[in-house]
C-alpha cells in the first residue's frame, strides 16, 4: 500500500489538544509583539548609541527686556532635561505679562545649531520669544504690518534674536542655511526672526 506525503492527515485531534495549540500560538504571537516593541524602543533616536555619545546641548541667552541671563544645559544623553528647559522657559517668558509658556524643544535645537553655525561664544540676545495673545494683540494694534495674528511666538515656536558683534545680514544668511523653518529679516529693528514652522522667508 502506497501513501502520499502531501495528502492531509486523517488523524483526529482532540478538543483539548486544539485548545493547547491555540494557546501556544497566542503565546508565540504575544512574545513576537513584545520583541518587536522592545526592538523599536531600543532603536528609538533618543536612545541610540550616537545620541548617548553626543555632546550635551547648552544655550547662553540674555533677555534684552528683563536683563536676565542664563546658561543652561537643556539636552544630554539623548534626552531633554526638565530643569534646564524650565529655566529657559522662564527667561523666555512674555516680559509684558509675565506669562511663561513651554518653548518648543525643536526651536531650542534650532537656536543651538545657529549658535554653532556662527561660532557664537557670548550669550545670544533675545528680543522676543514667547508672546501671550494679549501682547500679540497689543503689538498688532501698534504695528499690524509686522505681527501675524496667529504668530508662532504665541506657541513658543519663534524667537527674535541678535548676536553682539555679528552683522544682522550675516546672522540672516546663517539662519537661512539651516533650513529649520521660517526666517524673517528685520535690519531696521536689528534682529532676525526664526521659527520652527513651515520653511519660508521674508
Amino acid at each position: 500500500m502506497t501513501t502520499n506525503a502531501d495528502a492531509p492527515s486523517t488523524t483526529t485531534v482532540g478538543s483539548e489538544e486544539l485548545v493547547a495549540r491555540s494557546l501556544d500560538r497566542r503565546h508565540l504571537l504575544r512574545a513576537a509583539l513584545g520583541l518587536t516593541a522592545a526592538a523599536a524602543t531600543m532603536m528609538a533616536p533618543e536612545e541610540s548609541e550616537a545620541a548617548l555619545r553626543a555632546p550635551p546641548r547648552q544655550l547662553s541667552l540674555v533677555n534684552l527686556h528683563t536683563g536676565e541671563r542664563i546658561s543652561a544645559e537643556y539636552w544630554s544623553k539623548g534626552r531633554y532635561l526638565r530643569d534646564g528647559m524650565r529655566e529657559i522657559n522662564r527667561v523666555l517668558r512674555d516680559h509684558r505679562t509675565g506669562a511663561v509658556h513651554p518653548i518648543d524643544p525643536k526651536l531650542l535645537d534650532l537656536v543651538h545649531a545657529l549658535g554653532r553655525k556662527i561660532g557664537s561664544r557670548g550669550p545670544i540676545q533675545i528680543v522676543s520669544a514667547y508672546r501671550s495673545p494679549e501682547s500679540n494683540a497689543l503689538l498688532r494694534e501698534a504695528d499690524g504690518s509686522g505681527v501675524a495674528q496667529n504668530s508662532y511666538h504665541m506657541q513658543g515656536k519663534a524667537i527674535d534674536l541678535r548676536v553682539p558683534g555679528l552683522p544682522i545680514r550675516q546672522l540672516h544668511r546663517a539662519a537661512l542655511s539651516l533650513r529649520g523653518g521660517g526666517v524673517g529679516y528685520y535690519p531696521e529693528s536689528g534682529f532676525v526672526h526664526v521659527d520652527v514652522g513651515p520653511l519660508r522667508r521674508w
